[in-house]
């Protein structure tokens, strides 16, 4: 992550390649100095180590909802994006005491908030995030039942009790790991990944949009299904979101 030319907007790297079985990506939030910037957060599954200027670091859990933003003119936030089943084992607690929430990294961690302080530059503030995140996933590797499941979730027609069996878990072990180690249970695991194929779909595909057939793809038994799911997920409906998301 270099931090010394971020360009304004969001942007995401890949992790160091020692990180990559425990965090999803590297991410980066800049506004310009002329325009504050309004957003919308969208459940993906993960949990984020986050640093913002004048802020300082935070984690934010895992959401089951969307989470409107607001960035004031000239803010510089940073990020590392933890997968589905590593938030939990790196931070040493259930990650289901931390869905929906903001929580401050001091509150948890005290000693590596400690060093990931407001007054950083955000240079300096990268190259920190980096070690905590190697030290954090020292601590507590991924769970592997969980990073498997979470593969297998990505079928809209798997069925939990399958998933279980196939990791060699009963479904009631499946739900406390994963409550444990995603923040929440499979079934809503595999609701917000294919939340997140039909978001991925939009995203690849700007411009007037054939939502059955997006529906279709991304797994929703019909357009209804993914009205639905958008509406909880989002707040919004799919056309809405694809246009937001195009702007």
């Amino acid at each position: 992550m270099d931090a010394r030319a971020l360009p304004p907007g969001y942007t995401e790297w890949p992790a160091p390649a020692a990180l990559r079985g425990a965090v999803a990506c590297l991410w980066a939030q800049v506004t310009t100095e002329d325009a504050d910037r309004a957003g919308l957060v969208l459940p993906d599954g993960c949990t984020d180590l986050v640093w913002e200027q004048g802020r300082g670091a935070f984690v934010a859990g895992p959401d089951t909802g969307p989470v409107p933003t607001a960035m004031a003119a000239g803010t510089v936030i940073l990020g590392v994006r933890f997968r589905p089943s590593a938030g939990g084992p790196a931070l040493g607690i259930p990650l289901s005491e931390l869905r929906d929430q903001r929580v401050d990294l001091a509150d948890l961690r005290p000693a590596d908030a400690g060093r990931l302080a407001a007054a950083l530059d955000p240079q300096a503030a990268a190259a920190r995030m980096l070690d905590v995140t190697a030290g954090l996933v020292d601590g507590g590797a991924p769970d592997p039942a969980v990073t498997r499941a979470a593969r297998l979730l990505r079928d809209p027609q798997a069925r939990a009790e399958d998933v279980a069996a196939e990791v060699g878990l009963s479904l009631r072990q499946l739900r406390r790991r994963c409550h444990a180690a995603v923040g929440y249970g499979p079934k809503t695991l595999q609701r917000v990944l294919r939340f997140r194929r039909f978001v991925s779909r939009i995203d690849a595909s700007p411009g007037v949009l054939d939502l059955a057939a997006v529906a279709a793809e991304a797994g929703y038994a019909d357009q209804a299904h993914l009205t639905r799911e958008c509406g909880g997920l989002s707040g919004l409906t799919p056309a809405a979101l694809a246009r937001l998301r195009s702007a």
